[in-house]
C-alpha cells in the first residue's frame, strides 16, 4: 500500500483553490475537496481539479438515513473522486447502502472511508456533550470495526489511532490521518495532533495537512518537507 500526503484544500473560491494549485509546476498532488470549496463552487469544481490531474478525495461526511446515503452516493460516484467519505456513526446499514450507491455499473468505485471520531472531539468532549461514555479509543476501534463489516476500505481517524487500528482491522484497512502538523508548528483547534514523521512510523497509510501547507510562505517546499517526512521517511517503521 502506498502513502501519501494530501493537502486540504479549504477555500471559499474556484480563484483561491486555482492560485494555490498554480504554484505546483512539478508535482500534482493528491487534494482533499471539502465543504467550503464544494458548497461555494459545486461539483464542476470536482471536475476542474481532477482535470488537471490532481487524485481527489472529496470530504463531504455524509450522514443520514441509508437510502438518502445510497442515492447520494450514486451521484458523487459520477465525479470521478479518487476517495470519498461518510460517519462511522451512521450504523453498518446506512454504510452497506453507500457502498451500493457508491459502485458504478462496471464494478469500479472511489475508495470509502468512514469518519470514527474529529479530530477536534476530545474524551471529555464525548462524555459531557455526547453522553458517549466509553473511551474514545474504544469508540474510534468500535466504528472502525463497524466500518469494515460494511465493507468499507478505511477510516479517518486521528494518526494516535492509527496503529490500533491495523492491529485491530489488519494492515490493508486503510487510516486517513488529519491533525498532522509540523513540531515547529501551530496546532490550531484540533487537539489529537502528530508530525508527518511521527504519523508514519505510528501506521497512518495517508496524511491529510491544510494549513501548515495552505498557509505556509512558501506552499511548495512545505508541501515538499511533509512528503520527505511522511512518505520519504526511511526510518523504523
Amino acid at each position: 500500500m502506498g502513502r501519501d500526503v494530501i493537502i486540504a484544500c479549504d477555500f471559499s473560491t474556484k480563484k483561491a483553490v486555482m492560485d494555490f494549485l498554480d504554484k505546483f509546476k512539478e508535482e500534482k498532488p493528491f487534494v482533499k475537496i471539502g465543504m467550503e470549496l464544494y458548497y461555494a463552487e459545486g461539483p464542476e469544481i470536482v471536475r476542474e481539479i481532477k482535470a488537471r490531474g490532481h487524485k481527489i478525495f472529496l470530504d463531504l461526511k455524509l450522514h443520514d438515513i441509508p437510502n438518502t446515503v445510497k442515492k447520494s452516493m450514486s451521484v458523487l460516484s459520477r465525479l470521478d473522486v479518487d476517495m470519498t467519505n461518510l460517519h462511522a456513526a451512521g450504523t453498518i446499514a446506512m454504510m452497506e447502502a453507500a457502498i451500493e450507491g457508491l459502485t458504478r455499473e462496471d464494478g469500479t468505485r472511489p475508495m470509502l472511508i468512514a469518519v470514527t471520531q474529529l479530530t477536534s472531539t476530545s474524551e471529555d468532549r464525548m462524555k459531557n456533550e455526547l453522553l458517549i461514555n466509553a473511551p474514545i479509543d474504544e469508540t474510534v476501534m468500535h466504528y472502525a470495526k463497524n466500518a469494515k463489516i460494511a465493507g468499507l476500505d478505511g477510516v479517518v481517524c486521528s494518526p494516535l489511532e492509527a496503529g490500533k487500528v491495523h492491529d485491530t482491522c489488519g494492515k490493508d484497512f486503510v487510516t486517513v490521518t488529519p491533525g498532522v502538523r509540523f513540531a515547529d508548528g501551530e496546532v490550531g483547534d484540533q487537539v489529537r495532533v502528530m508530525t508527518p514523521e511521527q504519523a508514519k512510523k505510528i501506521g497512518s497509510d495517508y496524511i491529510v495537512v491544510g494549513r501548515p501547507i495552505t498557509a505556509a510562505e512558501d506552499p511548495v517546499a512545505a508541501y515538499r518537507r511533509c512528503v520527505k517526512e511522511f512518505v520519504d521517511y526511511k526510518g523504523e517503521i
